[in-house]
């Protein structure tokens, strides 16, 4: 499904089989093959949408700006000289790899972090998406709202205040919005998901449909399926061909063997989930006639009698008057005699 038609179609009565977003985020390193491949395997794997992140290191941030993620793995310790890595693709790019998704069956998007490149992206996204370092940016918020699209906005290391105050900005456009819960650790460690949180967002944001960006180890995928469980409409995890290499968001990225063991436990999850409205299986009618009790004549009643409380008693199955319509045969006489045990019938009284 498309995310348009997703985030329309959303109902918070019931759980949906989430949209997945498999977010490749520079994990091409400049390189227009591997960033296809990223495509094509995120398809393969089962994604809804693969994404990007367009950004010039220039303008995403300043010489003297420290790191944020586990130097062990990834030992650049400035974030202009991270970005300066991998901040070689632009418009032409970007359009070359929108044909490509295209082509593969999956949507494409891409995350911007300046002015320039939401307003060249806005041509080949449907909706677009707001990282949680810019959730305080209002004016970089509301010039993509200007755009007139849905947002997915992150609200990873955020107060409640700020995530309505960005909110805030966005309602005054009126567009729709997708919010993620997100913990900004790279990685987030098993211990520190706090998927409750989710359920906080969508307590104070109901308007919302919600969501989770993932930075956990992906293991079993067991943190997506318990997002899921709790109402995480739209999933989004780091994505990229091989988890062992080093640097970037390799090294807490899904791979397609990961989506494919994913969706294949939203299958089962969705399959034992079954009917969100609650009514009897065709295949609980033996038992409804069965395993449920009818009133029965704790005693002979001869013909004539009137039915008293004494007389009666309720036992399986269900073919006969049923318990909750005793008050019913009370004070009924019966039309012939009816021996001890036996299961009474409407038939049998006046």
């Amino acid at each position: 499904m498309r995310i348009l038609d997703f985030i329309h179609s959303y109902d918070p009565t019931r759980l949906s089989r989430p949209y997945i977003i498999a977010e490749a985020g520079v994990n091409h390193e400049g390189s227009m093959d591997l960033a296809k491949r990223l495509i094509d395997e995120a398809a393969e794997g089962g994604a809804d949408a693969i994404k990007f992140q367009t950004y010039k290191a220039e303008t995403i941030a300043s010489k003297d700006s420290p790191y944020y993620w586990d130097i062990s793995k990834e030992p650049t310790r400035s974030q202009f000289e991270l970005f300066k890595k991998y901040d070689k693709f632009w418009k032409k790019e970007y359009e070359q790899l929108h044909h490509h998704c295209g082509q593969a069956g999956i949507e494409f998007m891409s995350t911007p972090f300046d002015v320039e490149s939401a307003d060249f992206l806005n041509d080949l996204m449907p909706v677009f998406k707001i990282s949680s370092s810019d959730i305080t940016n209002l004016p970089f918020i509301e010039h993509i709202c200007r755009f007139g699209k849905p947002v997915i906005l992150s609200t990873g290391s955020s107060y409640l205040w700020e995530i309505r105050q960005a909110l805030d900005t966005i309602a005054k456009y009126e567009n729709e919005v997708v919010l993620l819960h997100c913990i900004l650790n790279y990685p987030t460690a098993d211990e520190n998901a706090n998927l409750g949180m989710i359920l906080d967002q969508r307590k104070h944001f109901p308007d919302t449909v919600p969501g989770y960006s993932d930075h956990t180890l992906p293991g079993k995928m067991d943190v997506l399926k318990i997002a899921t469980l709790l109402g995480a409409a739209v999933l989004e995890k780091h994505f990229t061909h091989d988890k062992t290499l080093p640097g970037n968001d390799h090294y807490h990225a899904m791979d397609k063997e990961d989506l494919k063991h994913f969706r294949r436990e939203m299958d089962f999850t969705f399959k034992v989930l079954g009917s969100f409205s609650k009514a009897p299986l065709a295949s609980e009618e033996k038992s409804r006639a069965n395993a449920r009790r009818s009133l029965v004549a704790k005693a002979g009643i001869a013909a004539g009698e009137t039915v008293t409380f004494e007389k009666l008693t309720w036992k399986r199955p269900a073919s006969g008057i049923s318990p909750k319509d005793i008050d019913q045969l009370i004070g009924k006489k019966a039309l012939r005699d009816i021996a001890e045990d036996e299961v009474l019938k409407w038939n049998m009284f006046s």
